[in-house]
C-alpha cells in the first residue's frame, strides 16, 4: 500500500490518490487549530488585553489569518504540489531553496516546543494523580514518550493519521473536551464581571492581533502538504476556514477565560494547574493528546520540505528530524515563545503575499510549463516585505506588522509584473 509519505514533494500527486474531502479537511484543521500552545498563547494574551480585548484580537487575528491560510491550501489542491515544491512556481527552483531550509528550521523548532508543551502537562499531571515522587512526574521519560509517538505519526503519513483515526473519532473527543471545558467555565466563573474587567495595557490590540495571527500563518508553509491530497480548492478553502476559526476561537478564548478566572497569579504553570483541576484533568489530557498531531504535522512537514534540498525518502527524513526535535526538547527550555511566533510572522507572512498575489493573479491558479532558477522579483518583493515587517516591528509597534508586511510584499509583486503582463509563463 502507498503512503502519503511515500510522495515526492516535487512531483504532484495523482488524481487517484486525492482522497481528502470536505470532512477530512474539517477535522484536520479543527484539530490542528486546538491545542495546549493555543491555550498557553491566550494565557499571553490575558493580563494585557483583559477578556473582552482579547477575544477581539483572536476573532479578528484567527479571521484574517485563516482566510490567507484557506487561500494557500488552494494553491495546494490546484497544483497537486507539497507547499515547498508549490514555492518554486513562484521563486523559481534554486529560489525556493532558500524558504525550504528556513521552513526546516522553523518546523524543528516548533515540534520540539510541541513536544515540551506535551511534557510539562503530562508530568503535571501525573504528578498530581500520582505524587511528585512518581515516575509519571518525569520529563525525561515523556518526553521521550511524545517524541516517539510524534515521530511514529509522521513517518505514516496523513493520509492514514486524518481518515483512520482523527475524522473516524478523534474529532469527537476533542469536541467533547471543548464543550465540558466551556460549560465549567460557565458554571464556575463570573464572566460578566470579567468582561467588565480590562487589560492592564502592558499589550496593545495591535501586537495581540500580531502574535494571534501568527498561529494560522505558521501553517502557510505547510498546508499544501495536506491539501495536495484534495481535488475540490472551494471544500479545501471552506473546509480550512472553518474548521480552524472555531477550533483555534474557542480554545485560545478558553485559554484567556480560565487564565483570568481561575489562574494563580505568578503561578509557574497556571493555566495547565487551573486546567489540571477541572474534570479531574480528563478534558486536559484528550487535548493533550491532540497536541501529538502538531508535531506530527510539523514533524512531516519538516520532512517534506527537506526532501526538496536532499533527495532522501521522505519518511527517513522524518525519522531523522523526529529524533532531532525530541533531543532538542530534552535539552531546550520553552522560553521567548511570543518572539519565536512574531519572528515566523516577518519571513512566511511577506513570503506568502507574494505568492498569493502570483498564484491567483499574475498566473491565474494556472501552472508553468517551466520553472527558471531564480524569478528576481519574487524574491526582492518578499525581502522588502520582511524588512518592512521589521521596520514597523520597530518605529511603529501599535501599529501591527505582520498584515501591513504581506500586503506590501504582494502589491510589490504586482507591480514588478505589470510590465510582464498577467498570465506570463517564466522559462
Amino acid at each position: 500500500m502507498t503512503t502519503s509519505s511515500q510522495f515526492s514533494p516535487d512531483h504532484p500527486i495523482p488524481n487517484g490518490q486525492r482522497v481528502f474531502g470536505g470532512r477530512d479537511l474539517f477535522s484536520l484543521w479543527f484539530s490542528l487549530g486546538i491545542g495546549l500552545m493555543v491555550l498557553q498563547v491566550g494565557a499571553m494574551l490575558a493580563p494585557g488585553l483583559g477578556l473582552s480585548g482579547a477575544i477581539l484580537a483572536i476573532a479578528l487575528g484567527t479571521g484574517v489569518g485563516v482566510l490567507l491560510l484557506g487561500a494557500a491550501g488552494v494553491i495546494g489542491s490546484d497544483t497537486g504540489l507539497s507547499a515547498m515544491g508549490t514555492l518554486k512556481l513562484s521563486l523559481g527552483a534554486q529560489g525556493a531553496r532558500l524558504p525550504a531550509l528556513l521552513n526546516v528550521l522553523q518546523l524543528i523548532g516548533w515540534g520540539a516546543f510541541e513536544i515540551i508543551v506535551m511534557r510539562d502537562a503530562a508530568s503535571l499531571l501525573g504528578a498530581r494523580a500520582f505524587g511528585e515522587a512518581s515516575v509519571w512526574n518525569s520529563p525525561v521519560l515523556w518526553t521521550l514518550c511524545f517524541g516517539a509517538l510524534a515521530t511514529v505519526l509522521a513517518v505514516s503519513g496523513p493520509l492514514a493519521f486524518v481518515r483512520k483515526i482523527l475524522r473516524a473519532w478523534g474529532i469527537w473527543l476533542l469536541l467533547g473536551a471543548c464543550a465540558w471545558l466551556t460549560w465549567n467555565l460557565f458554571a464556575k466563573a463570573d464572566l460578566a464581571t470579567l468582561w467588565q474587567r480590562g487589560g492592564d495595557g502592558s499589550m496593545s490590540l495591535a501586537v495581540g492581533f500580531d502574535i494571534v495571527i501568527a498561529m494560522p500563518l505558521s501553517w502557510l508553509p505547510l498546508i499544501a502538504d495536506y491539501s495536495r491530497f484534495a481535488r475540490d480548492g472551494r471544500q479545501v478553502f471552506g473546509s480550512t476556514v472553518v474548521g480552524y476559526f472555531i477550533g483555534n476561537t474557542w480554545l485560545m478564548s478558553l485559554g484567556v477565560a480560565y487564565t483570568l478566572a481561575f489562574a494563580a497569579q505568578g503561578e509557574v504553570n497556571a493555566l495547565l494547574l487551573a486546567l489540571a483541576g477541572a474534570g479531574m484533568g480528563i478534558p486536559l489530557l484528550l487535548i493533550l493528546l491532540d497536541e501529538s498531531e502538531k508535531a506530527f504535522a510539523d514533524i512531516h512537514s519538516a520532512a517534506v520540505s527537506a526532501g526538496v534540498l536532499v533527495r532522501v525518502k521522505v519518511e527517513h527524513l522524518a525519522m531523522a528530524i523526529g529524533v532531532l526535535c525530541t533531543l532538542i526538547a530534552l535539552l531546550a527550555p520553552l522560553a521567548q515563545y511570543e518572539n519565536f511566533l512574531l519572528l515566523i510572522g516577518s519571513v512566511f507572512a511577506p513570503l506568502f503575499g507574494v505568492v498569493l498575489m502570483d498564484h491567483y493573479w499574475v498566473r491565474r491558479r494556472s501552472v508553468p510549463a517551466h520553472v527558471g532558477a531564480l524569478h528576481w522579483p519574487a524574491l526582492l518583493a518578499w525581502a522588502a516585505g520582511v524588512a518592512a515587517y521589521h521596520i514597523i516591528a520597530a518605529q511603529a509597534p501599535d501599529l501591527g506588522a505582520t498584515l501591513p508586511a504581506l500586503v506590501l510584499a504582494g502589491v510589490l509583486y504586482g507591480v514588478l509584473n505589470l510590465s510582464r503582463g498577467r498570465g506570463t509563463v517564466r522559462a
